[in-house]
């Protein structure tokens, strides 16, 4: 069947995305344009839609997944969001995913655990797991995580955080506590960890 496209858009890097009729879209380079025979409100043959469905876009997103992970560790989600940004259909999308998955070079645990280790020391474990959420891990990858990494003694870095603020539990006026208990919620420690921190540190 026979696929009619609508109209063609230049994007970043020497690239355009064409878009069908039915509302589908996919990029391609500039060049490759002549190549196929690709014009506006013109037919797209069926033959040639399957070439670049089945074989030309699968490969490069392949590729281009493979080169996105070797300049930085990224998560399932990251990926998918970095491919759909650069206009690949879904189907493809899911094709590279897919493929990087099966070799271990996308792995959400793997990411997880090594994202702990790094910043356990540093900040509070609930601070650490929002940000690997907001980065698309999920709940039950993120437990199995948190199985693998020694938890951070929280109380010494809510005293470190103390220090560095320069605040004296002995001398602090209501104002100045109830700054340094929001400054350290904010950082994601629990109100019973401070309340002991503060309390021990008075006496």
């Amino acid at each position: 069947m026979m696929k009619m496209v609508s109209e063609i858009k230049r994007l970043s890097g020497g690239r355009c995305l064409i878009e069908l009729e039915d509302g589908s879209s996919f990029p391609l380079y500039t060049r490759e344009l002549a190549v196929y025979g690709i014009e506006e409100e013109n037919e797209l043959p069926e033959n040639v839609y399957g070439q670049l469905m089945q074989e030309i876009l699968p490969k490069r997103a392949r590729l281009k997944a493979m080169h996105l992970l070797e300049k930085m560790d990224r998560t399932e989600y990251q990926l998918r969001s970095r491919l759909i940004s650069l206009s690949y259909p879904e189907c493809i999308v899911e094709d590279a995913v897919s493929y990087v998955k099966q070799y271990h070079y996308v792995d959400d645990l793997r990411y997880a655990v090594s994202y702990m280790e790094f910043r356990k020391d540093k900040k509070s474990m609930r601070q650490v797991l929002q940000e690997l959420r907001l980065k698309g891990v999920s709940s039950e990858i993120l437990e199995e995580a948190r199985q693998q990494v020694e938890l951070p003694d929280e109380e010494h870095q809510i005293r470190s955080w103390i220090e560095k603020k320069h605040y004296v539990p002995e001398t602090a006026g209501k104002k100045d506590t109830d700054r340094m208990y929001r400054f350290l919620v904010g950082k994601g420690y629990s109100i019973s960890a401070i309340t002991h921190v503060l309390r021990t540190e008075i006496l």
